[in-house]
């Protein structure tokens, strides 16, 4: 069995706390899977670096508030620049115990011989019907810069599409590999993953896409899928047997139910 670390939407950049909040290390691997804080952070990067002193390990990807005040584009190459300074680091001191930095952007990373994680944001798909309420009610199309729901659609057609085609491959050539995938909207819309007290919204499809009619989702070689986003934790294994699992703990004024720093998840 594999173990992996996974929290996500610790929101450090509010209040900014990236010096004194703890990751006690429970497993080899850690899955910081969005909305850690802001990139543009000096002390976002200080953040992770602290990780990879604990861990073999440390896989990121974007949250909708790594790029706020900033943009996709310059966000990511600042993650691109950390993540070759991470590698050139640990080249030059082979002996010590840095560890790997993975970045999770469209990306498959074989963990071992049988086993693979899937990467992605997986932006959500914002429903006709609720446009405007979307646009005009979530910050992301306020703090970062040139973001409007048509883009944020076509990244979650692009990585709902790289997704599909990555378990497809693995299904069809490698039948026998297990797959856990990470993102950090939420790939469900049924009541188990959903806080009744948003189960109304109009702005629920900023949050989460239903994907259970998608390959991704009812493949057999996919044994857990974990996410973010929402703040509201939920722990379950679905109908073909993969787990769904969240471990947010949501801003730290409110934060979310049933967050446990220490929670690992077994494949």
């Amino acid at each position: 069995m594999t173990s992996i670390q996974i929290l996500s939407d610790l929101h450090l950049e509010a209040p900014q706390s990236y010096d004194v909040f703890e990751i006690a290390p429970k497993a080899p691997y850690l899955a910081l899977i969005g909305d850690i804080g802001c990139v543009k952070d000096t002390e976002y990067f200080s953040f992770i670096s602290k990780q990879l002193s604990n861990f073999k390990i440390v896989f990121l990807l974007l949250g909708n508030h790594e790029p706020y005040h900033s943009d996709w584009a310059t966000v990511k190459q600042s993650i691109q620049t950390f993540s070759q300074e991470m590698s050139e680091k640990k080249k030059k001191h082979a002996d010590n115990n840095l560890g790997s930095f993975i970045f999770l952007d469209q990306t498959r990373y074989d963990l071992s011989p049988s086993l693979t994680i899937l990467g992605c944001t997986l932006f959500s798909n914002i429903l006709p019907s609720q446009t405007d309420h979307v646009s005009f009610g979530l910050n992301d199309f306020y703090q970062i810069d040139s973001w409007t729901v048509d883009q944020h659609n076509a990244a979650h057609a692009s990585d709902l599409t790289w997704l599909n085609a990555q378990v497809r491959a693995i299904g069809t050539s490698e039948a026998e590999r297990k797959i856990i995938i990470l993102t950090h909207h939420s790939p469900i819309t049924s009541e188990q993953a959903v806080d009744p007290a948003h189960a109304q919204s109009k702005i629920s499809s900023g949050f989460a896409s239903d994907l259970s009619g998608e390959e991704c989702w009812g493949s057999a070689n996919v044994k857990a899928w974990a996410f973010g986003h929402t703040h509201f934790n939920c722990d379950f294994v679905g109908k073909g047997g993969m787990r769904v699992v969240t471990n947010q703990r949501g801003y730290y004024f409110s934060q979310a139910v049933g967050f446990d720093g220490e929670m690992c998840v077994e494949v």
